[in-house]
């Protein structure tokens, strides 16, 4: 049987591959302590007339209701976005950006809508460099600032989806956050923590220390916390429009946050100001380029092309890996492909992907079969080459083996607090959608009487420019550029309708935690919620290998005889990779959703109608 057929068979019968599967079952990551998961939210619904799955039983119910109600898959996404706003106010905010890829089933096609945040225009290379010493400022001086603020594309981006793909406006897909958010919500484990986790520097920000720490402290487990100042805020945008940030009032109110940061005068904090002015709002635009694509095992893989490395990257591995016959008999040497796939592939998204706008990004020769296969002849199949390593040159002159020319690089840092949603309609009309405004808890920063968190993603640029010499590095900052970003929602068609869609937050790990996903449903003969539960392991172009403790129980030592330094992954949150959701179409108009059964307290995976 070709590898193709088998990887048709794997999608359309998962259940005919039991005995393969068991050969991979999956070790789930570790329960967080004294998480227990409330009444109604399952990682995992079979059913009809559209799915959802995200983190938050809020914003799954969210979406399900504008479903029901008949909007589509787009309307739901931007209203479960709202909502996520609301319960996940510290990785998704109208102060940030993200990532959506949408199949348009009238169409038959797919298509990106681009809301990543960009520097202020008065912006330049040096702007985290202090004079005083000529190296970037310490990172977390960089998080907790102003001048990690990046212009927010939210707002921009839901505008364009629903004008290009929705069917309901704005004003009536806030409404259900705006229930949440006056009624409030019941705080969980994982919300505690991840305020408990900011308590230090929300504590010196006073709007912030305000809203998100009552009484002084992280609001307790079991209680209920509500925000009706972002409550009053989405009923304005409601009336207002998205201009009311982007030349108007509320973007002025953010301005004034950013340049002046509400810091306690007896904190003691330096909190550096922003650069950001009035008309670097006005100036935003969201963008709709087009989608990546690569065909593996007979599949299309789609994915989001830069500024982020997402679709670029992920692309590039599966076609290195297409160059490799995988078994799930031996699961080890899948692993093996995967690592070193990803390995190289890291080494060429730090010297070539930036924001394309900017710079010159070889997409279609990071994507080409011959550059994946020169790639791919370094790999050996017995033994992990020494990282980091040299990126290849994608120049259109591809030898069958070439050596890598240049130095290597190390990973630069990027936050991995994001989150991610997947939705589909009955039309089969299909979302995956990255929400991020980076850390938890972004930059710190609330605008006052506003309910939301601004972002710090322009700490995701390289931060200190490269020696006299060096190659250059098509992610510094500059005037209006877009950060490069890890984030890679993905559609994959089998026979040019949907198969499967899915996303992940993670920071530079997203990529590798969706290509671990795409390796174990499509290779590995898992279906998908074993796939998404299987422990994690990500490579990327580091000395080390880093994987949850599962993954290294399981594998740390066979992959450790083939060269590999498989350490714990140290996080945050320390030794969980990701947090992914997805959904399967099983067959026409059947669509299972899933979402993470335990990391980062497990999510709510819900349908239409449920499959009796």
């Amino acid at each position: 049987m070709s590898l193709a057929a088998r990887a048709r068979r794997h999608l359309i019968a998962p259940a005919a591959l039991a005995v393969a599967a068991t050969l991979v079952a999956p070790v789930t990551a570790p329960a967080h302590a004294g998480h227990d998961r409330p009444p109604g939210k399952r990682p995992v619904a079979t059913g009809y007339g559209g799915a959802v799955a995200t983190v938050d039983l809020d914003a799954s119910r969210t979406a399900i209701e504008v479903l029901r109600n008949g909007g589509n898959a787009m309307d739901a996404a931007v209203a479960a976005g709202a909502t996520l706003g609301v319960t996940e106010p510290y990785v998704a905010a109208i102060g940030g950006g993200g990532y959506m890829t949408y199949y348009d089933a009238k169409r038959r096609k797919v298509y990106t809508v681009d809301g990543r945040e960009t520097a202020p225009r008065a912006m330049r290379a040096d702007s985290f460099v202090d004079p005083a010493t000529g190296r970037a400022i310490p990172f977390d001086q960089a998080v907790t600032s102003g001048l990690s603020v990046g212009v927010p594309g939210t707002l921009a981006q839901w505008d364009t989806a629903l004008r290009r793909f929705g069917t309901r406006d704005l004003g009536t897909l806030l409404r259900p956050a705006i229930r949440v958010a006056e009624r409030g919500f019941t705080v969980d484990r994982e919300f505690h923590d991840q305020t408990a986790v900011n308590a230090e520097r929300f504590a010196d920000i006073v709007p912030t220390r305000e809203l998100f720490l009552p009484g002084g402290r992280p609001p307790a487990v079991g209680s209920t916390f509500r925000n009706p100042d972002l409550a009053r805020t989405y009923r304005e945008l409601a009336r207002r429009g998205p201009g009311w940030l982007y030349g108007g009032g509320l973007g002025r109110e953010v301005v004034r946050t950013v340049r002046e940061p509400g810091v306690d005068p007896d904190a003691g904090r330096n909190v550096r100001p922003g650069l950001m002015k009035d008309g670097d709002l006005g100036a935003y635009r969201s963008r709709t380029p087009e989608p990546t694509r690569v065909s593996y095992r007979g599949l299309d893989v789609y994915g989001m092309p830069p500024s982020s490395s997402g679709g670029s990257t992920v692309g590039q591995v599966l076609n290195m890996l297409g160059n490799f016959e995988l078994d799930a008999k031996d699961p080890v040497q899948a692993l093996h492909y995967y690592l070193e796939a990803s390995k190289f592939a890291y080494a060429d998204r730090g010297r070539y992907v930036g924001d394309p706008d900017q710079v010159d990004v070889p997409l279609k020769e990071l994507l080409s079969k011959g550059f994946a296969r020169e790639r791919a002849c370094l790999i050996d199949p017995a033994r992990a080459a020494a990282a980091p390593v040299a990126p290849g040159s994608p120049d259109g002159g591809y030898d069958p083996c070439a050596p890598a020319k240049g130095g290597a690089e190390a990973l630069k840092y990027e936050g991995p607090q994001t989150t991610h949603l997947v939705v589909a309609d009955k039309w089969g009309n299909v979302v995956a959608y990255n929400v991020t405004i980076e850390q938890f808890g972004g930059s710190g920063l609330t605008v006052p009487g506003r309910g939301f968190l601004l972002n710090n993603e322009l700490t995701d640029f390289t931060l200190q420019p490269p020696a006299p010499g060096a190659a250059p590095d098509p992610n510094l900052p500059g005037p209006g550029k877009r950060p490069r970003s890890s984030m890679a929602p993905t559609l994959v068609l089998e026979d040019g309708r949907p198969k499967l869609a899915l996303g992940t937050p993670g920071g530079s790990t997203i990529i590798t935690t969706v290509l671990q996903i795409l390796l174990n449903r499509i290779d590995l003969g898992m279906d998908l919620p074993a796939a998404l539960a299987a422990p994690r392991a990500t490579q990327r172009n580091t000395p080390q290998v880093f994987a949850e403790q599962a993954f290294i129980d399981r594998y740390g030592a066979a992959l450790a005889g083939k060269g590999h330094d498989v350490a714990l992954f140290a996080g945050p949150p320390r030794g969980v990779i990701g947090a992914a959701t997805g959904l399967e179409f099983l067959r026409p108009g059947l669509v299972q959703a899933v979402a993470e059964p335990e990391r980062r307290g497990g999510g709510s995976a819900l349908v239409v109608r449920p499959r009796r």
